[in-house]
This record gives structure tokens, sequence and C-alpha cells, in this order.
């Protein structure tokens, strides 16, 4: 009988540790699941590259975040070492980078839609490269006139975490409503296109959107300057999209491009010393030619740096998205007496 108690004592005691070893058990895990939901939600410069582009909060475009045109990076690829997905750009800042995808996931996390398609589902069905397009928005002020930024890349890649991402920020910080380009690569024409797309889209859903379409601006680095150009000189139409008025003014960074009409929008140019892609001599000489014609302009050289520099962030360029925004609110205010 002392046998029988005996044994159920020492079963009950063992049930009971290993009832509670269980519940440390699910309680550890619960803890370890819970540090995995906020180390994902933290950004850091060791973020994988993959797993932001992964993401569901950006799912259906988190693929135009980085160039990935050409594949996906290295699994082990993190946010500080991007520099190999944008061989035409410097001066990567990981910061802003940091900071731009931190303020894609907040939007997204309060209901906000942050990427629009420019083509309908019958135009991708006839056209499939126009898939990979659209257009991130970087909401400003409401009813204020908006900007599109499209980021270089000589044709062969959109670098937009670095030259268009970031200056749409500021300018929604700066309470402007400001649009990134994911445009087709293989060509000037396409990209120009799709650009024209862009336009015509925000002024057909400007209600929805929350955006006036007054005095709007073309922004653009390298091959992206060359788009906003050419959709400055020859509007919309000339590239497939709707009779709509030109821009009240483009801004743009460090290109060769040297083409230029008399009707040209005014137009702010800056360029680095130094640009091994884009000799800022064929910058200034067109902006020369803008100003013979009578149309106002702005250019800046800066010493001591070369070609993709985005934001410019610790370079003798640092600061010059502020003069560009200045030169366009000019504009603004001469359209409105």
């Amino acid at each position: 009988m002392r046998k029988a108690i005996l044994w159920i004592t020492i079963l009950c005691m063992v049930l009971c540790l290993s009832g509670c070893s269980a519940r440390r058990s699910g309680e550890n895990n619960e803890t370890s699941s819970q540090n995995e939901v906020t180390i994902n939600k933290e950004i850091t410069a060791d973020t994988k590259v993959v797993d932001v582009i992964n993401d569901e909060d950006f799912q259906g475009f988190g693929q135009y975040l980085f160039p990935v045109e050409d594949g996906m990076p290295d699994e082990n690829m993190t946010l500080d070492n991007i520099d190999s997905l944008l061989p035409y750009h410097s001066h990567i800042n990981v910061n802003t980078t940091i900071d731009v995808i931190r303020s894609m996931k907040n939007e997204v996390e309060n209901g906000e839609t942050i990427f629009y398609d420019i083509y309908t589902d019958e135009e991708k069905e006839e056209d499939p490269s126009k898939e990979d397009t659209g257009l991130f928005f970087f909401r400003g002020k409401e009813n204020a006139p908006f900007a599109i930024v499209n980021a270089g890349g000589g044709f062969s890649y959109v670098g937009s975490i670095h030259e268009s991402f970031p200056h749409a920020l500021e300018l929604s910080r700066q309470d402007y409503n400001a649009f990134a380009l994911q445009y087709r690569t293989g060509g000037e024409q396409e990209a120009c296109e799709d650009l024209a797309a862009a336009i015509s889209y925000i002024f057909e859903h400007a209600d929805e959107l929350g955006v006036s379409t007054e005095n709007y601006s073309l922004w653009g680095g390298s091959a992206g300057a060359r788009m906003a150009a050419n959709l400055g000189s020859y509007g919309p139409q000339r590239y497939g999209g709707d009779n709509l008025p030109r821009p009240a003014a483009v801004i743009m960074q460090y290109t060769g491009h040297s083409d230029y009409t008399k009707n040209d929008p005014p137009t702010y140019a800056c360029v680095g010393e130094d640009d091994g892609i884009a000799d800022w001599k064929v910058m200034q000489e067109r902006i020369d030619h803008l100003n013979d014609l009578g149309i106002e302009t702005e250019f800046h050289k800066y010493e001591n740096l070369g070609h993709g520099f985005g934001l410019g962030i610790g370079t003798s360029a640092e600061g010059w998205i502020d003069d560009a925004i200045d030169f366009w609110v000019k504009q603004i205010q001469d359209n409105e007496f």
C-alpha cells in the first residue's frame, strides 16, 4: 500500500514538473515569436535586402524597391551594402535608405496605398512589358501641386532607392505631393512613354489622389533627367499620353541631354565638376541656350563630385534639393500672377 502511494506521489510530481516545463517552454516560444515580429518591423543597416523585397507590407511591388532587373541579390546582402546594385550611382547613404523604407512601411501600416498602376489590365495584356511599371506615392499636403521624380540607371535599371524615393520623400515632407516612377528599362522611348502615361494617370485621378494638377514639376537624374527634359520639351501627347499642360518646372541632375525647344519650361540643372559620364560643360551649354531663348534657368556645378550623387549628403552638393524646390516654388508663384 505504501509503495502504491509512493508511486502515485512520484507520478504526480513528474506530471506537475512536466506541465510547468511545458508552460515555460510555451512562454519562451511566445516571447521568441514576439521578438521576431519586433525585429522584422525594425529596419536597420543590417536588414537583408531580400527581406525588404519580400516584406508582406510590400507585396506586389517589393521587387521595384531595389534594382533587381537582372535577378535577386545575394540573400546575405544588407542595406548597408547595396552599392553593387547601383553601378552608375555614388554616395549611397544607408541612413537615407533606412528612412525611405521605414516611411513606406509606416504608410502601408497606416492603411495608405503607396503604389499605383499606370496602365490598365488590357494595356498590360496587349504589351506585357508594361507589367513592370507603376507610381510610388509620397503624400504631402492635400491638393498641393505634385512632382514626378525619375531615377536614372542608364535605362538598364531604375535606381529609385537612391535617386527618386529620397527626393520624393523630402518633397512630401515639405508638403508637396511626390511620385517616383517605376518605368520600363531598355530604351529612352519606352521610358518616356511610361512617364507620359504616369502624368496622364495623375491628371485623370487627381481627385482620388488628392493632388492639384496646377504647376506640376518633373524631376530626374541622369537617364531620368533625359525623360523629364523630353516631356518638358514636347509634352505627354508626343509620347502617347493625353494632351496636357507641360510642367511648370523641370529639375535635372547630371545628364548629357542637349536637345531643347523654344517652349521648354523653366529648368534647374545641377552636376558634379568631376562627372565622367555627364560633362558639366554640355549641361551648362544647354542651359545657356535656354537662357538665350528667354527661358528662366538655374545652373549649379559642384566641386570634387562625380556622377549619380542623389541627394548628395556629405558632399559639396548637399542641400541642392532645397535650391531646386525654391526654384519650382518661384515658378508656381510667378504663374499665380
